[in-house]
């Protein structure tokens, strides 16, 4: 992650209130906190957008409290998780039980077989993440979506590097599981 973390003179300028800077942060990471996002909310583009928007203004008005201590990216997917967990307790307790379709994948004019395989296999590979419980879905979405180490991971979840290994195989034991021919968690 070190090398696409966000340079420090950027981090300062944005605690001094400079707005570009604070554009530039934001250019940096919306699409990983929107990806991360989108997965934790089962493909739900609306609930992800509102996660995202919530994470930056959490982010501006708190730039202040970032001590750096550890990496910017710790701290903002410290808050990405947050937002996420208590959008999804927003989000049961109005018991809102919309789920939109995945995303299609595009389909090439030589290709459209395998791309239609493959599309297929990402989608029941969305479902089946979508499915697992939030403390076992975000480990699984940081470690091979945003490609966190175990390091990082644990930082950025406020456990150990052995509850962080514990939850990543139990998620990948519980997705082995979903993604087999009447397969349950």
């Amino acid at each position: 992650m070190a090398d696409r973390e966000i340079d420090a003179g950027i981090i300062e300028a944005c605690r001094r209130g400079d707005r570009d800077a604070f554009r530039a942060l934001y250019e940096s990471y919306r699409d990983k906190v929107y990806s991360i996002s989108l997965y934790f909310f089962h493909g739900n583009e609306a609930d992800a957008a509102d996660v995202t928007q919530e994470v930056f203004v959490k982010l501006y008005a708190g730039m202040e409290s970032f001590r750096g201590d550890a990496l910017f990216s710790t701290w903002l997917y410290r808050l990405v998780r947050n937002s996420c967990l208590d959008g999804s307790r927003g989000k049961a307790a109005r018991a809102r039980n919309l789920q939109p379709e995945a995303r299609i994948a595009r389909v090439s004019a030589a290709n459209q077989e395998e791309d239609l395989m493959r599309g297929e296999a990402a989608r029941a590979v969305q479902r089946a993440v979508s499915q697992l419980p939030p403390k076992f879905r975000l480990p699984i979405l940081l470690r091979h979506f945003e490609e966190l180490s175990y390091e990082e991971m644990a930082a950025t979840l406020n456990c150990s590097m052995g509850t962080v290994a514990s939850r990543l195989s139990r998620g990948h034991r519980m997705l082995c599981k979903l993604l087999t021919p009447g397969g349950r968690p």
